[in-house]
């Protein structure tokens, strides 16, 4: 995902959509009348088994402390500034007596750098992750250490919280060089505060310290914490994808060696990650912590393996993103990467006779894992550099395993310039699939069910690698159902598709929304993840032609005040001026007063100096300042910006509601690399155009805004730089209907995304089917968002006995229902 776009996840989306575009909500016990119309004799695209995936990114320490079922944080005291600012070697540990980190040849293994002096009469203690380490009265939970120790030691290891013993204490005898030490525990009680003391009777070095509950994820050692993998599992995803994401695309390509330096901000690189968790490489993460790697490319397999899902990795193509957006152009490392990536597939697929196979039979996977697909680059925002290197590394996977599917991408976005010049390259070359990415508006997902109604049948497939509306709320959940009624329709385009991203551990949080919660304790489903299980676990494998009547709209014109803004930036404003079609003013401040016209609703420092008016914050995001009549409609706004210093360049904002609705002409965004108008909706933003550019620091724009019913014209500096329409829809009735070759079941599946009940006439073309129904549904306010203490949204399931060839459904306001109807 890119990091770019971080910005705008960090409040939820409110419902539906801006006026005029949806009609007034009536009264609950109201229904509006629609049809829905099936022809069962008519075959529509075919849906492969791996329609739906998850992806999953350690990102909000969705790994260590998450996932990976490891409760020691900072095992083998690792930490380090390069990972967060605020960390040392000791992160979450507290010596009593004598102890310190050492990094010298007397260290465990060259990759393993660190390990800790303990003194004669010493304890360390770890905090864990959260609010401590979690342990349930009654199960087992195995310790273990390397240690050395020339003249021989006692550990006494032990597990307690502010209560007191949490376990029966152990003992174990340490003598000689580096040895792994083992002991197990069982729970006296349950506790979420636990902390882990080792105390050692003489001097002793110790590494790896590691407690793991005996009951992990099917039992496997290193293993995975269980409620989370139920949780995966429970969804049975198509596909994994891993290991990100950010992860793969940031930092340096080099090895973690001490030809280079042993540099920790690297991109996450699969030979690190595999072999004995004591030998693993460790890296600092993308989002601001340490990773292990104790949760490794194995695991990652096994984990696939295990819930019946296609592995699907992700390596990194040389193309940094994520806001760094820089290309390797080191052809000997180029050449590495690619020859990585086939030892990948022959540590995946290759007899326990070759090099790769052999080193995977050892970790206890003798067969193979059936790797058919691979993704080379994530979100690269450098399209052509990116391509060129895809190209050398398509081809030497072809060369060597021609039944590979290699995965190319089109960028961050939706749609613009990278976009555009990414899907091209791609189609020039006839790749076989794309991944897209997108993180929009629930509005934008009501209006773009039909966004893959026109791509190319005979191009590239499509996988829609990471997607979601901002917010955990059911009405985000609502509008992703209804996008994903169109994407099971171009089944035939679009391949894959996953949610993105998996977890968020509650007290770490860099990204938002997320389709699981958990902190260290216990885990709960969003709504969002009812929404992707209801539909992942009853796909179907055939559409089956259908089409609906739609919900009458409004049209009115864009209306709203106009504003200034500023993000990660300084900038001086002048000579706003605001008129109406007629050319009648409606604003004038050229500020060589006050600014009492402005209201300031965001953040940062605003003040009139000398005759401008200036935000003075370099630091602050979104510092809007408004002005005007929400009720404005057709007019023209001039504004003179200069930007005075900082990241990124000015916003012009025109439309403006309130705080979450607005659009705004974002200038010099994204680290300064391009432009675009946003659509703001109740906080969750959407792009409508954008290009490539920057802003020139000390030089004043000249901005004009034309706005005319639904139609904007941009023009910088007199030139026209673009313009857009926004006048789509926001459909919030939504239907798809699959077949169960199976069961032969139809699936009728809609979606109702309005506080109106859709009373519906629903005719199967003539198809004899039972008179009962199962019916799945997923109905709550639009505001209900699932916590640790309350599911405001889940599924109920009931009987519906009035099925015929034709028949009336009443589906409730704010819900998604599924009738799977047997066919005689």
């Amino acid at each position: 995902m890119s990091r770019t776009r971080w910005r705008f996840g960090l409040a939820a989306t409110a419902f539906l959509v801006t006026a005029g575009l949806v009609p007034a909500p009536a009264h609950a016990e109201d229904a509006a009348d629609y049809a829905i119309t099936v022809d069962p004799t008519a075959k529509g695209a075919k849906i492969d088994d791996t329609m739906y995936g998850v992806f999953f990114e350690d990102i909000n320490r969705a790994a260590d402390g998450g996932l990976y079922a490891e409760l020691v944080q900072n095992r083998s005291f690792e930490y380090s500034t390069d990972d967060n600012r605020s960390y040392t070697p000791l992160t979450s540990w507290t010596v009593d007596g004598a102890g310190q980190v050492v990094n010298d040849d007397g260290r465990l293994n060259a990759r393993n750098r660190n390990y800790l002096s303990l003194a004669a009469g010493s304890t360390v203690t770890n905090a864990g992750y959260n609010t401590g380490v979690h342990v349930e009265e009654g199960k087992k939970y195995d310790f273990s250490v390397w240690a050395r120790a020339e003249s021989g030691t006692t550990l006494t290891v032990s597990l307690q919280d502010a209560d007191g013993g949490l376990a029966t204490a152990r003992q174990v005898a340490a003598k000689g060089g580096w040895a792994k030490y083992k002991a197990t525990f069982t729970a006296t009680r349950t506790s979420s505060n636990g902390r882990l003391t080792v105390a050692s009777s003489d001097a002793a070095a110790l590494d790896m310290v590691s407690l793991f509950p005996r009951d992990t994820y099917k039992h496997q050692a290193n293993g995975l914490r269980k409620d989370l993998a139920e949780k995966i599992a429970a969804l049975q995803p198509g596909f994994v994808r891993f290991p990100g994401g950010c992860l793969v695309n940031t930092g340096s390509m080099e090895d973690y060696s001490e030809a280079s330096g042993y540099q920790r901000k690297r991109s996450y690189q699969w030979k690190d990650t595999i072999g004995p968790v004591e030998e693993r490489a460790t890296n600092s993460n993308f989002w601001g912590y340490n990773q292990s790697y104790g949760l490794g490319y194995y695991e990652y397999f096994r984990l696939s393996e295990d819930i019946g899902a296609m592995p699907l990795p992700v390596v990194p193509a040389l193309v940094t993103g994520c806001g760094q957006n820089q290309a390797v152009d080191d052809e000997a490392l180029l050449k590495r990467h690619i020859q990585d990536t086939l030892d990948l597939i022959e540590f995946a697929n290759g007899p326990v006779t070759s090099t790769w196979g052999k080193k995977r039979a050892r970790m206890g996977h003798p067969k193979p894992f059936h790797l058919t697909h691979i993704e080379v680059g994530n979100e690269e925002n450098l399209p052509v550099e990116f391509f060129a290197r895809f190209k050398e590394f398509r081809a030497a996977i072809a060369a060597k395993y021609p039944d590979i599917t290699v995965i190319s991408n089109s960028g961050p976005d939706d749609a613009g310039s990278i976009f555009d010049t990414a899907w091209q390259l791609n189609k020039d070359a006839k790749v076989d699939m794309v991944d897209e990415h997108y993180y929009n508006s629930p509005q934008w997902f009501l209006q773009n069910n039909d966004r893959y109604d026109s791509y190319d049948r005979s191009g590239p497939k499509v996988f829609l690698g990471e997607y979601a509306s901002w917010g955990n709320a059911f009405k985000n959940g609502l509008a992703e159902a209804a996008f994903m009624t169109g994407l099971e329709r171009n089944a035939d385009v679009v391949k894959l598709a996953s949610y993105a991203p998996l977890f968020a551990n509650e007290d770490y949080v860099q990204w938002q929304p997320d389709l699981v919660w958990f902190n260290n304790h216990a885990s709960w489903n969003s709504a969002n993840y009812e929404v992707q299980k209801l539909f992942m676990t009853n796909v179907g494998d055939r559409v089956v032609p259908s089409t609906a009547t739609g919900t009458p709209s409004l049209t009115g014109p864009i209306a709203g005040a106009v504003g200034l803004s500023t993000w990660a930036t300084t900038a001086a404003y002048d000579d706003v001026k605001v008129t109406d079609a007629d050319g009648n003013s409606l604003l004038s401040d050229d500020f060589s007063g006050d600014a009492s016209k402005w209201t300031h609703t965001g953040g940062g420092s605003w003040s009139v100096q000398d005759g401008q008016y200036v935000q003075t914050d370099v630091a602050a995001e979104n510092t809007m300042v408004s002005a005007g009549d929400t009720n404005w409609h057709d007019y023209d706004l001039h504004v003179k910006a200069t930007k005075k210093s900082g990241k990124e360049g000015f916003l012009v904002a025109f439309g403006v509601k309130d705080t979450g609705n607005y659009y705004w002409w974002n200038l010099g965004g994204w680290n300064n690399t391009q432009s675009a108008v946003e659509q703001a909706v109740d906080g969750g933003k959407s792009t409508l155009i954008s290009k490539a550019g920057s802003v020139e620091t000390g030089r004043a724009y000249d901005i004009d805004i034309k706005v005319r019913g639904r139609q904007v014209t941009l023009y910088l500096d007199g030139q026209e730089w673009g313009s857009f329409t926004d006048d789509k829809p926001a459909e919030p009735f939504r239907q798809v209907v699959t077949k169960d070759k199976k069961t032969g079941d139809l699936i009728v599946k809609v979606v109702n995304a309005q506080s109106t009940a859709a009373r519906t006439a629903v005719d199967l073309g003539g198809a004899k089917v039972a008179s009962k129904a199962k019916v799945t549904t997923l109905a709550a306010a639009p505001d209900a968002v699932n916590t640790e203490a309350a599911t405001a949204v889940a599924p109920v399931t009931s009987t519906f006995t009035g099925v015929a060839s034709e028949f009336t459904y009443t589906f409730p306001a704010n819900s998604i229902t599924f009738l799977r109807i047997r066919q005689r």
